[in-house]
């Protein structure tokens, strides 16, 4: 009886050290390169203010889309935001933007005082929907174009350069 019970301990031991050493060999990095050059897959998240929601059918609509996930808390979304400002201003490109995680008033606010870059402004409450998105973080950015396709990912605030990468790409079509 004796023998059974230490051979049962020793085999859950062994269990226990096999599964450590696949988790320390397991990459924990979350890796989103691997989403340029795919297609979105089906869109449906709520719009900020009405009974509206952002779709496949919206996105289709316009040559490029840079699609923002930001937050009023985030002080990176607050550095980005001069560079999204400028972004407005292309004809080519159309901006939505989705709300991660906050709170509606402090979101109005964080716009009311910085302006609003956004030509569609969703919400992700819960973090959900961004998941779709391979976001991890915010804020982060993806331009696609009208055919859906994931042209770049932008991780962190958006700066000059990137700029004038998402300028070089919207003004090739």
């Amino acid at each position: 009886m004796q023998k059974t019970i230490k051979l049962i301990i020793v085999g859950i031991f062994i269990i226990i050290l096999g599964v450590f050493y696949l988790s320390l060999n397991k990459n924990s990095n979350y890796d989103t390169r691997n989403l340029v050059g795919k297609k979105l897959s089906e869109i449906y998240i709520e719009s900020f203010y009405e009974d509206k929601y952002l779709t496949n059918e919206i996105l289709k609509k316009n040559n490029f889309l840079l699609i923002n996930f930001w937050a009023s808390w985030c002080s990176p979304c607050r550095t980005e935001h001069p560079i999204l400002m400028k972004l407005n201003r292309e004809k080519n490109l159309s901006i939505i933007g989705v709300n991660f995680k906050d709170k509606k008033n402090n979101a109005n606010l964080f716009l009311k005082n910085l302006g609003n870059p956004y030509d569609f402004l969703a919400k992700d409450e819960l973090g959900k929907h961004s998941i779709n998105f391979g976001i991890y973080g915010i804020p982060e950015s993806i331009l696609i174009n009208n055919d859906l396709l994931i042209l770049k990912k932008f991780v962190g605030p958006l700066s000059t350069a990137d700029y004038e990468e998402i300028k070089s790409i919207i003004i090739k079509k």
